[in-house]
């Protein structure tokens, strides 16, 4: 997978030297793709983006 156009988001609360945080790219076609903060040549993890989508609802605090 050609990653080479990700732009990659590093939580608000990680802290500046990437902490124990995840990274996201949201922005390749048809893939939402995730990688560890502190290994960033590392693997990374591919979703559908209606899957990763599904995945943050559950985060989602309850009101």
């Amino acid at each position: 997978m050609d990653l080479s156009a990700a732009r990659w988001r590093t939580s608000s609360r990680s802290n500046s030297t990437g902490g124990n945080c995840v990274e996201v790219a949201g922005n390749l076609p048809g893939v939402v793709v995730v990688r560890d903060s502190k290994d960033r040549t590392g693997p990374v993890l591919a979703f559908a983006p209606a899957a990763w989508g599904a995945f943050l609802t559950r985060l989602a605090p309850a009101d």
